[in-house]
């Protein structure tokens, strides 16, 4: 079985990477190259750099995360720029706790996760690897062993900045084992990971009578403490608490602002200074990415506290809001089924879609620009054109409000809805309005929902009912057009040589008897009615396609009808206006002619074979298009 070859080339590789040798030798290591000596923060921004970055959007895309965290590109590469970067470069933020804030189901939990397990993949690299004294229990950077005299000549050397200070262990090791001879001092490879409690902590708030300050700081061993005869002998501590085994790497506390108070005054120091007390010793060193995630309402509770001021300054606060793109949105029900073992139900094309359409509508607010709607506002936010709005209008949007995103209805909400009626019925395949349906019978259960916010929740169901209508019939007229490309090109090139004979003022030929002719302005006008054009925008409009294909034949490029998409929109939606009779004739018939059986036929076979339907959804999509065009 080729699962027993993958474990053990795993295996192999993790002993190749397993390396041990002296101080020295690791010396010689950073005097080659002294990336394994950088901070945590500089490994983690590395690690996200490592897997690449797309510039092409309006937004950096870390490719990191987009294979989980979708539609965030914009917190993401404030994230990234503003933390991370920063803190890779030893500006004074690497001094903060990361807090992200943002809604319940937003992605904050998702986000931390990619980076602990990006962490322990980047430390099994060559650029990623970490190197500690050899039986430390908080995984301690070497250099530590140089004294501080000498640490200003060995960074000019080798490159590299030094702080920090040998953990006690460290300290009694290094008199006892070693005499104090650094140059023989023991260094191996480690692995970040946090199964194994290398590089990585984690805390999670639980009773406050129970839970003890010693889950982060480590404990004494009472089981040593008579042989070893005092508390402050490292040798009776358990340097086992989360802030000593995330050392080298990151530190996450879940719901950080439900911890009791006196679990956050150890972070006052550590952020600060980079050290914690514990015990009976001096200022323990820790090199930790410090990374905390809470709701916005806990949040709110802890800033109007005024004891948490020296915490709250030291803090780094990033909201995460919910994804406000309905493409991106649609992908993140997508993930969640796929995880499922649901994944083989038949999910009808813009079903999910219908969904994201809902979903999206309960997180905008309504912008103040005159003629601006949500519908059109959701559009824009997800990459298509609105006439009369530019990009400039887009930015001044996202401006608008700063909390935009931050409420709404959360994917948790439509995934169990979704859920639901994936189970309640033995479906062959699932379609919009079941999933519209499931949305709605949910709103009488959402216990958090106030009457007026049932009632919007109602009208963004039937906004995205209705944008699914468009989306069937769009589907199925296109379905029934024979060779649409064909058609499409056709009718395309017969408007190009139309307008171009109107904006030069010349006639054009008859194709079958070579008369001239004026250029025919019911056809133009035909087109050009489909996307709203008015008569008194005709000519510029014509204008700027000639100059389009003038742009594309100076690069030598061939001007096809889908490169301009408010034409394409156009020449689209006049073909179906003229098959609109043909496909309401033909979907509503109860008992089909011979022709007419044939014509769907052909349909439902194009619907599957190019659009992703079932047969069985095919034909629902048929009959409903056929009651949508009989109304």
């Amino acid at each position: 079985m080729k699962i027993f070859e993958r474990v053990a080339q795993y295996q192999a590789e993790s002993e190749r990477l397993a390396w041990t040798g002296t101080f020295r030798d690791y010396l010689e290591i950073l005097s080659k190259d002294p990336t394994p000596a950088m901070t945590a923060h500089a490994r983690v921004y590395e690690m996200i750099k490592s897997f690449g970055v797309d510039n092409s959007g309006p937004y950096k895309r870390y490719k990191f995360f987009e294979q989980e965290l979708f539609g965030l590109d914009r917190a993401v590469e404030k994230l990234v720029e503003e933390y991370f970067h920063s803190a890779a470069r030893r500006l004074d933020v690497r001094k903060r706790i990361l807090l992200l804030m943002g809604p319940v189901s937003g992605g904050k939990s998702t986000l931390v996760t990619l980076l602990k397990r990006g962490l322990e993949q980047f430390s099994r690299t060559d650029k990623g690897a970490v190197y500690a004294i050899d039986g430390c229990p908080m995984h301690e950077e070497p250099l530590h062993l140089i004294p501080h005299e000498l640490r200003p000549e060995v960074e000019e050397e080798l490159g590299v900045r030094i702080e920090g200070n040998l953990c006690p262990s460290c300290q009694m090791r290094l008199r006892t084992e070693y005499d104090g001879d650094i140059e023989q001092v023991k260094v191996r490879r480690v692995l970040i990971s946090e199964d194994n409690r290398v590089g990585i902590g984690t805390f999670s708030p639980s009773d406050p009578k129970s839970q003890d300050i010693a889950d982060l700081t480590g404990s004494i061993d009472f089981s040593t403490i008579t042989e070893y005869g005092s508390e402050s002998d490292p040798r009776a501590y358990r340097f086992d608490g989360e802030l000593n085994k995330a050392n080298r790497g990151l530190m996450e506390f879940q719901e950080m602002l439900k911890c009791d108070e006196k679990f956050l005054w150890n972070l006052l120091s550590l952020t600060q200074e980079g050290n914690f007390k514990a015990g009976r010793f001096a200022l323990i060193s820790a090199d930790e990415l410090i990374i905390a995630h809470t709701n916005e309402s806990e949040y709110k509770s802890f800033i109007a506290n005024k004891k948490n001021e020296a915490l709250q300054s030291r803090m780094i606060v990033m909201p995460v809001p919910y994804n406000l793109k309905v493409s991106e949105e649609e992908k993140i029900y997508h993930k969640l089924i796929q995880q499922s073992d649901m994944k083989h139900v038949h999910i009808a094309p813009h079903a999910l879609r219908a969904a994201a359409i809902f979903s999206i509508l309960t997180r905008l607010k309504e912008s103040k620009k005159q003629g601006m709607d949500l519908v059109k506002k959701m559009r824009m936010y997800d990459g298509q054109e609105v006439e009369g709005y530019k990009d400039a209008d887009l930015k001044e949007m996202q401006n608008e409000f700063l909390e935009e995103g931050m409420s709404g209805v959360d994917p948790r909400y439509v995934i169990n809805r979704i859920s639901s009626a994936l189970i309640k019925q033995d479906l062959e395949c699932l379609n919009a309005l079941d999933i519209l349906r499931a949305i709605k019978d949910g709103l009488d259960q959402h216990a958090s929902i106030t009457k007026d916010e049932r009632e919007r929740y109602l009208n963004f169901i039937a906004i995205a009912r209705k944008e699914y209508d468009e989306l069937a019939k769009k589907e199925v007229q296109k379905a029934f057009v024979y060779s649409f490309e064909e058609s499409a090109r056709t009718l395309f090139e017969n408007y190009l040589d139309n307008i171009e004979a109107f904006c030069n003022w010349t006639k054009i030929r008859d194709p079958l008897t070579d008369e001239e002719m004026d250029p025919d302005e019911r056809l133009m006008r035909s087109i050009e009615e489909q996307i709203g054009v008015s008569e008194n925008a005709k000519k510029a409009f014509r204008e700027e396609i000639l100059i389009r294909i003038s742009a594309y034949s100076r690069k030598d490029k061939k001007f096809e009808y889908n490169n301009h998409d408010r034409l394409r929109e156009a020449i689209e939606k006049k073909l179906f206006s003229d098959l609109k009779d043909i496909v309401k004739i033909t979907t509503s018939t109860k008992t089909p002619d011979a022709t007419q059986l044939k014509r769907m036929n052909e349909v439902i076979n194009r619907l599957v074979e190019e659009h992703g339907y079932t047969a069985v959804s095919a034909n629902d999509l048929l009959r409903y298009v056929g009651s949508l065009l009989n109304r």
